[in-house]
């Protein structure tokens, strides 16, 4: 600024900062260590409230801190699949609770179960195993709310009946959605949300409903009455992308449980749903337990943090430290994997704004690691004025007698005038655009009453010219780091060549003398001289072509 003759004092310059507002530790204990913490006590991520003070081009960084607690809270919920079908899995799921709580105990002393069950629509028929003793096709039923009795958990299992299959496609997906979004009723709390699956069979999606006259879309509310699923015969299946929004937004974990022949389907299906995993039943399904076991542990092992949408103007990018030395950038930046419970890592996040977002309206974006509830709150505020803004002097006499407010030191004009010092009686800024999709004066000056000034470089050899100052004397191409070659003109950004040489950097000389043979021909008759060096025909090669074949 010394160089446009401003003095150390009346230079300006804000910048941004980082202020951490809310910063409580992670929580640090043992299983055995005798604490027994609510799951609103446990705290995984640090820190939790940030302000960031944004100028233009200016990153703003801090680090997140992520830590699985040891003895963290599960919540568990299985959705079963009750068609005939699934009858030799459900003898098996009887004993799920009692296992399960066995199996789990060293990864958690907190788990609370629940299940619910779905079959298919029911407007296809109303009993397809008549006179068999089965139950009638239903859509969606919470069976048992989540609780830590795992003996009622058992005894509610022990009540289940299957119904008749009529084809092999179930009504799976409205299931998943309901328990996804009806919290206060399947009772999830702000701890670690796992749902598993339970199938042998394909799913529906949006659109199949039309086979049965359903063609309402499905609005992904909890619509249950008395804990059955009630609009099954009068909305459409869920598309993908509502399953995919759902369960992260209901930050659950998915493990798809299905037999052998499904297996493909729900990996490409797992491969779309964050935080999901799949497991394959074995034919008697007597490896339930140890199904949700190995799917939880490699669905625990990885940590992937994810923003809410940003603002227009606003970038955000990630650097992680993971174990054993292992950083990531990029998308590898936003996670971390073969992560032990009570391992500690940490994310470096960038945040940038480019211009002045949001007119400069403060905003708030979220951040939180998938599947887990807990999540920073970031607070944008944007520096889009010097505090010497709030200094400005209206209708100042410096500004064409009052045309415009004195701002910083430039004058801000008033409405119908423009230039410099408010001295244009109208916005003449379309007179100095060559085209619509160029700058004003091609961003190389300033447009002054419709007419540009252009920009002066450091160096008073180089200028730009031209009526929208698109030329200049110093982009053309070089030869030897030599601006055209050192024989020509830059002249808009094109060398204008000197006599004898040619060339985009004047790089290639028209003297024929260098290509000259002992014959005195050029090239020997058998080529042709090209920037003064023979490019040989006819079989024959050397300098002048002079060392033939034939």
């Amino acid at each position: 600024m010394a160089k446009a003759g401003c003095t150390a004092d009346g230079v300006e310059n804000p910048r941004g900062a980082v202020t951490i507002d809310k910063n409580k530790p992670v929580t640090n204990r043992k299983t055995d260590g005798g604490q027994n913490l609510r799951p609103d006590e446990i705290t995984q991520i640090q820190p939790q409230k940030v302000k960031l003070n944004l100028r233009s081009g200016e990153a703003q960084k801090f680090t997140l801190k992520f830590k699985r607690a040891e003895d963290y809270p599960i919540d568990l919920y299985f959705l079963m699949d009750l068609s005939h079908s699934m009858l030799s899995n459900l003898e098996n799921f009887k004993n799920l609770g009692t296992e399960l709580a066995n199996e789990m105990k060293d990864i958690t002393k907190d788990l609370r179960i629940g299940f619910g069950s779905f079959f298919r629509k029911p407007s296809i028929q109303t009993n397809p195993c008549f006179p068999d003793n089965c139950i009638a096709p239903f859509s969606y039923f919470n069976v048992l709310s989540l609780t830590d009795d795992h003996a009622l958990f058992t005894q509610e299992i022990s009540k289940l009946k299957t119904s008749g299959n009529l084809d092999s496609s179930e009504a799976g997906l409205e299931a998943l959605m309901q328990a996804a979004v009806c919290t206060d009723v399947i009772g999830w709390r702000n701890v670690t949300r796992l749902l598993v699956f339970f199938t042998d069979a394909g799913l529906r999606f949006s659109g199949d409903g039309k086979r049965g006259g359903i063609v309402r879309l499905n609005d992904g509310k909890c619509l249950l009455d008395d804990n059955m699923y009630t609009r099954s015969d009068y909305s459409d299946y869920p598309s993908l992308s509502q399953l995919v929004d759902t369960v992260t937004d209901n930050s659950i974990h998915t493990i798809f449980a299905v037999t052998e022949q499904y297996r493909d389907l729900y990996q490409e299906l797992s491969a779309k749903v964050p935080n999901s995993a799949v497991g394959t039943l074995s034919t008697s399904g007597d490896n339930l337990a140890k199904l949700v076991i190995d799917a939880l542990i490699p669905l625990s092992s990885e940590v992937i943090v994810e923003n809410s949408k940003l603002p227009d103007g606003v970038s955000i990018s990630y650097v992680s430290h993971c174990k054993n030395g292992v950083n990531g950038r990029g998308e590898d930046g936003r996670k971390c994997s073969n992560i032990s419970i009570g391992d500690e890592v940490l994310f470096d996040i960038e945040i940038t704004a480019k211009g002045c977002p949001s007119k400069g309206k403060p905003e708030t974006i979220k951040i939180k690691p998938l599947g887990f509830s807990e999540e920073v709150e970031i607070f944008l505020n944007y520096i889009c004025e010097c505090e010497c803004h709030k200094d400005g002097i209206k209708n100042s006499p410096e500004c064409s007698g009052g045309q415009g407010t004195l701002e910083c030191g430039v004058c801000r004009c008033n409405e119908g005038r423009s230039g410099r010092i408010c001295e244009c009686t109208q916005d003449l800024d379309a007179y100095c655009q060559m085209d619509m999709s160029s700058g004003i004066c091609s961003n190389n000056g300033e447009c002054v009453c419709g007419t540009c000034e252009c920009k002066k470089r450091e160096n008073p050899e180089e200028r730009y010219s031209g009526r929208y100052c698109e030329c200049n004397n110093f982009s053309c191409d070089r030869f030897n780091n030599k601006l055209c070659g050192g024989h020509g003109r830059c002249m808009c950004g094109q060398c204008a060549c000197e006599f004898n040489y040619a060339g985009s950097a004047c790089q290639c000389s028209m003297d024929t003398s260098s290509c000259l043979a002992s014959n005195k021909l050029i090239c020997n008759g058998h080529g042709i001289c090209e920037c003064g060096q023979c490019k040989c025909l006819d079989n024959c090669q050397g300098p002048t072509c002079e060392i033939c074949l034939t």
